[in-house]
């Protein structure tokens, strides 16, 4: 741990001392639905850019703020797409300009050597209060040579009524966030977010059997008072990021947050569904190439509902190559190890170059080693066929010349389509996913080096032994209107008591595994799911929004206890807060 905080401070000295610097700005929060859409739209309609590299998501804001003003002279922009390029760039204002001064405390802007304002920078005409909302997008904002600041609140709440439930299901959260920066060098972003919900029947089981809530850590219970709630949770949640760029082609982030590796809507290398870690993440960004490194420190469990005891430590090396073969074809390839040792951080696997399973081979293959490779393919400015393929661990000759369902053979893959104003319908957007991961996959000998953090898969939700197929069609018929639907079937082979079909990652692989061979994708007590949900959301002012929502769920098992039946309708208000994703 003692190298760990080492590397923060040589890489923030670094940051003070290198002169001519391209800062890119703090990354993009991961639930910001319509900056991450809409690139992927102009991705696959203009080709792929030198800024962003779409696989590796968070985005930095002056990254997106750039590729928005290299399409914004184009004149075959559709109306919603010229909306978009518009958010972004109210959204990221202090990228339009030089001018140290737009803005000041007192409302008033100071004109002194002040550099013109490009059009796209928008101020109201009449701020609420003299003071707040001066520009569209935030509450509060300081522009004062070498600072800036901005200040907005956080507002999710919902209300759902179930069929056959008693109780109501519903959110409410509130919170801040700042985010600035200084000397145009230095970028930070923090949040904090005060949580009670009550979740569907589904959602609940899944929080017991795991001890943990999807995207958030410790919790308590909350008996609500107001609906009479019994079963409801009581959670914080927080993020806490600076950046900067070290020369103007690498960038240093380091905080607590999280990342997502993939074009897909389900991640197989690395995904947010799991809650917030501390990261170290470099970005080398040079021609054709995005090269990162995240180190980070993860939880090896979550003591579900107590907060008095601390959490295991585990940690994670990881690092992915992406290449831009031409405008566009993507392709890259990824590495990962989990590790534990006695409250450090394994110095070997800090080498940002090397081949972690050569590493963690010379050590005696005490760790959890995963490799993997994705690509993203544009078609006809209409099409991207995107894919991944994850190895954990495979054996030739058992795998393609005696396949007999060896337990070891542990991998999975995804492939997927995007098809952007399809039917000639602008900004009807359909995407279709199939995902299939083969048991014991992301597990390990040792339950602390399995591939999760805080009790919940790094990966995809349904852990492994699994086939998935997903559909999404969006269709936003103007800015302010977007309708959503989503169909997922599933068909899991999961565990029987005290049997290891390869289901769950925290399980060890070697724990009551009664055979060598007949492990075959969905093997165990099979479990079929069909969940199909709909959104319609209405956008009042730039991120404040009215929602309405429908969840269906349905699981059969073979073990009839296990099967589920879940129908939900409600709405809600969110402002600077994405749409809660419980599609599992």
């Amino acid at each position: 741990m003692k190298l760990f905080i080492n590397t923060l401070i040589v890489a923030a000295f670094l940051c003070l001392f290198t002169s001519s610097l391209q800062a890119q700005g703090i990354a993009y929060p991961l639930n910001n639905e319509a900056v991450y859409h809409h690139i992927d739209r102009f991705d696959i309609l203009y080709g792929h850019n030198a800024y962003l590299h779409t696989a590796h998501k968070t985005y930095s804001r002056g990254d997106v703020t750039k590729y928005a003003l290299s399409l914004d002279s184009s004149k075959h922009i559709s109306d919603i797409d010229r909306a978009a390029l518009q958010y972004i760039y109210d959204d990221n204002n202090e990228w339009l300009t030089q001018n140290d001064l737009p803005l000041t405390l007192t409302g008033k802007r100071d004109t002194a050597n002040e550099a013109p304002t490009p059009p796209q920078y928008r101020r109201r005409k009449k701020p609420l209060l003299k003071y707040f909302y001066q520009t569209p997008a935030n509450l509060f904002e300081i522009h004062q040579k070498g600072l800036d600041i901005k200040l907005n609140p956080i507002i999710n709440v919902s209300l759902s009524k179930g069929k056959d439930d008693a109780e109501l299901a519903f959110v409410n959260q509130r919170g801040v966030e700042l985010r600035g920066s200084i000397d145009n060098r230095v970028y930070f972003y923090t949040n904090i977010v005060e949580s009670q919900s009550r979740f569907p029947n589904y959602v609940t089981t899944f929080i017991e059997k795991n001890q943990a809530i999807p995207d958030a850590g410790l919790y308590k219970p909350y008996p609500g008072l107001l609906f009479k709630i019994r079963n409801g949770y009581d959670y914080l949640n927080a993020q806490g990021i600076i950046g900067f760029n070290v020369t103007p082609h690498i960038g240093v982030q380091m905080g607590h947050g999280k990342q997502f590796i993939g074009d897909g809507m389900r991640s197989l290398l690395l995904s947010d569904f799991a809650n917030n870690y501390t990261f170290l993440r470099i970005n080398t960004k040079i021609w054709k190439f995005d090269y990162q490194n995240i180190f980070a420190q993860l939880h090896a469990d979550n003591h579900g509902n107590s907060s008095s005891a601390l959490v295991g430590k585990k940690y994670m090396a990881f690092h992915q190559l992406s290449y831009n073969v031409n405008s566009r074809l993507n392709i890259g390839i990824f590495e990962s190890v989990i590790s534990h040792r006695a409250k450090r951080f394994d110095v070997e696997y800090f080498n940002p170059l090397i081949f972690y399973r050569s590493i963690e081979h010379g050590l005696g293959s005490p760790d959890n080693v995963i490799l993997g490779a994705n690509f993203k393919w544009n078609v006809a400015k209409r099409f991207s066929i995107y894919g991944q393929l994850i190895l954990d661990e495979f054996y030739f000759q058992k795998l393609f010349l005696d396949n007999q369902g060896w337990w070891a053979n542990k991998y999975g893959g995804q492939i997927g389509v995007k098809y952007i104003n399809a039917f000639n319908i602008d900004h009807l957007d359909l995407q279709v996913e199939y995902n299939k991961v083969r048991p014991f996959t992301y597990s390990h000998f040792d339950s602390l080096d399995n591939y999760t953090h805080g009790n919940l898969p790094l990966a995809h939700p349904l852990g492994a032994n699994f086939k998935e197929f997903i559909f999404k069609a969006r269709y936003q018929p103007t800015w302010k209107w977007l309708f959503e639907g989503r169909i997922m079937s599933a068909t899991a082979g999961e565990n029987a008591a005290n049997v290891n079909w390869g289901n769950d990652p925290y399980i060890p692989y070697d724990r009551n595994r009664k055979t060598e061979y007949g492990y075959f994708t969905t093997a165990g007590v099979k479990a079929k799911t069909l969940l199909v949900t709909f959104d319609a959301s209405y956008q009042l002012y730039h991120n404040m929004f009215l929602d309405f929502h429908m969840l269906a769920r349905k699981k059969d098992s073979q073990d009839v206890v296990r099967n589920e039946r879940t129908l939900y309708f409600g709405g809600g208000f969110r402002m600077n807060f994405g749409n809660l994703r419980l599609d599992f």
